[in-house]
């Protein structure tokens, strides 16, 4: 290499090491030196960052039908220091939105500089939107808004969403992440000339999941009326109803009344917006009283017609006496399925005494008393079970009828289901299209099933609950009325429930009534909780045509005669295409054959039978007409 290629070389070499310095220097000088002083001009460039999502996932029964949409908002606001005094767009905001009065706008921005909320998820005209966007300073974001079209049904499982739209409670609040989707990122900044220019991230957002449910929106609002008119009617402190499919699981409704209406947060009390069904576990009572007979039977303590002495309704134990609900009954010998017939305390505390307590708690377990069924609804409680290996003999008599026990609804319909299908446990779900297998556990043999439907059929045919009988069907069940444990650590008041399940037809469902407090004259359930039964069960069975295809016992048709739909039948309706066709008295799957058929619009208003219609029967009608049909629960003779 010659002297002067090495001169060259250094040259170069100097040259990158005083660049390469002069790099570090200003980067120094940027990311040390000047960096409050940048951040500073960057943070007043960019005045708002949001994320947007998308339209939320609705929220629908088993048959498409909307509990939780969307609705079309804006909101809107301004960030006043760069107005720098020019307020003449707020005089302009006040015509387009006479809502958005403009003293009251100056008052709210009066002490402040910074972004500032005009209005939150507004509705608003195309027109006025169109205008808004014109006015300078003042900017609008297309928000969805939450809406719950059927107002106060199934309040309390589907919850209710903030005003970000985030999931606050029920199932709002569990599902919240599926149901939001991914969002988008808006960013606003200040160009060189002061322009507010709006970007938006590359993330196109998406993904936000519908929530299909297992409820089914007619059940639900028959349950949530007829529970209604009892705790109305008896003047109690609240109630509770559920429905579940026996064979799957399934919820088909689930209520307590007083409820609230979510899309009128503000005007209801925060103790009515949980599910107490799921939530508040309560002394079951009577009804608890068949899961002592299943252990004595799995064990082989007693057959159903084992035969205890029942101390003439009275029995010491230890320093307290075990009486009957009803003082004046006097009962001596009475076998195990009389003592579930006629609700024998003293007689299920026999069984409980040679069966002893860990043979019961064994059983116990097996049903999950004591744990948390799983369902699908934020705060379930796993209920109130001792864990003690054995217990005195003053505990095992009251857990074995249902005291010194707390379970929740949705416990007790597991419970009662395992007998409906034939000797399944399976745990309760709300969400549709959940494997069966994956929640179901054998408890009890086929058999055993049948003998303890058979003894639920006979309490109610003939002992304590007859008015849950439904005429032509065989109808299994359990009265309840619970003393109810008070705050003082006594007991004051009742509980008075009922859960059931029809035994013939092909719909196997359980339903589970409890009254909480009820004030009236009367307080046992087969008198308060056992007729919501009936109405209910009616509703689903007439529903599901069940009736149509009964082979009707030998015997009984003359005792019971079936009660009677007062509705117009569809076979007598008469249609011409011109005319609107008399719809009153039809159920919704009729309406649909017509329409199917004809080719009819509708608009279905309510649940149940059609009970008016808009226009008339015999109106003039073309391919464009609507008719729109208000439907309420059918009334039984």
């Amino acid at each position: 290499m010659s002297e002067t290629q090495i001169r060259r070389l250094k040259i170069s070499f100097v040259f990158f090491v005083i660049a390469f310095a002069m790099v570090i220097a200003k980067a120094f000088k940027v990311q040390v030196i000047d960096s409050e002083t940048l951040i500073a001009k960057s943070k007043g460039q960019f005045f708002r960052e949001t994320k947007v999502y998308p339209k939320r996932g609705n929220i629908v029964d088993r048959n498409g039908n909307p509990l939780a949409l969307n609705i079309q908002t804006y909101s809107l606001f301004t960030i006043p220091k760069n107005l720098k005094g020019d307020y003449s767009a707020y005089k302009q905001l006040e015509k387009i939105v006479p809502e958005l009065n403009y003293q009251k706008v100056l008052n709210r921005i009066k002490k402040r500089r910074k972004f500032t909320w005009l209005a939150r998820k507004i509705q608003l005209e195309k027109e006025q939107v169109e205008a808004i966007k014109e006015l300078k300073g003042i900017y609008i974001e297309s928000v969805p808004k939450r809406f719950y079209p059927n107002h106060e049904l199934l309040a309390q499982t589907i919850g209710f969403v903030g005003v970000d739209n985030v999931g606050l409670s029920g199932l709002e609040y569990l599902f919240d992440k599926e149901l939001k989707g991914k969002p988008r990122i808006l960013k606003y900044i200040i160009d060189n000339k002061g322009r507010p220019v709006k970007f938006e991230s590359k993330s196109e957002g998406g993904d936000a999941q519908d929530i299909v449910l297992t409820i089914d929106k007619d059940t639900q609002f028959i349950a949530e009326k007829y529970l209604k008119e009892a705790v109305i009617e008896h003047e109690a402190d609240k109630g509770g109803i559920g429905v579940m499919d026996a064979e799957t699981g399934e919820i088909l409704a689930v209520a307590n009344y007083p409820t609230f209406d979510p899309n009128e947060l503000k005007n209801s009390p925060t103790d009515v917006r949980k599910l107490s069904f799921v939530s508040d576990p309560i002394e079951p009572g009577s009804t608890f009283k068949i899961v002592t007979a299943i252990s004595a039977l799995e064990n082989k303590i007693a057959t159903p017609d084992t035969n205890y002495y029942c101390e003439q309704g009275r029995l010491k134990v230890e320093d307290h006496i075990i009486s009957e609900a009803e003082s004046k009954k006097k009962y001596e010998w009475l076998s195990l399925k009389e003592i579930i017939k006629y609700s024998s305390n003293v007689g299920t505390t026999k069984i409980a005494f040679d069966l002893t307590y860990p043979r019961l708690k064994e059983t116990l377990e097996k049903f999950n008393i004591g744990q948390k069924t799983g369902i699908e609804i934020p705060g379930e409680s796993r209920g109130i079970f001792t864990s003690e290996e054995n217990v005195s003999p003053l505990t095992l008599s009251n857990i074995s009828f249902g005291q010194g026990v707390a379970t929740t609804g949705v416990q007790m319909l597991s419970i009662y289901g395992a007998i409906a299908n034939g000797g399944n446990y399976i745990a309760p779900t709300i969400i549709k299209g959940k494997p069966v297998e994956e929640r179901s556990k054998r408890v009890m043999s086929e058999e055993m099933s049948k003998e303890l439907t058979n003894i639920l059929v006979e309490a109610v045919d003939s002992g304590t609950g007859g008015n849950a009988i439904i005429p032509y069907f065989r109808i299994a069940g359990k009265t309840s009325t619970a003393q109810r444990p008070d705050k003082r650590g006594g007991y004051t008041g009742y509980v008075s429930g009922f859960i059931g399940f029809p035994a013939s037809g092909n719909k196997k469902f359980v339903i589970y009534v409890y009254i909480d407090n009820p004030k009236s004259k009367v307080y046992y359930g087969n008198t308060v909780a056992a007729p919501v039964f009936k109405k209910v069960a009616q509703h689903i069975l007439y529903k599901s045509k069940d009736i149509s295809g009964l082979a009707f016992e030998e015997g009984k048709n003359d005792t019971r005669a079936i009660d009677t739909v007062r509705i117009k039948h569809s076979s007598r309706k008469i249609t011409k295409d011109d005319e609107v066709p008399d719809l009153v008295g039809l159920d919704k799957m009729s309406v649909n054959k017509i329409s199917e058929k004809f080719g009819i619009k509708f608009k279905h208003i309510g649940a149940g039978i059609v009970s008016e219609q808009k226009p008339e029967a015999g109106s003039p009608m073309s391919k464009d007409t609507v008719v729109e049909l208000f439907y309420t629960a059918p009334e039984y003779d």
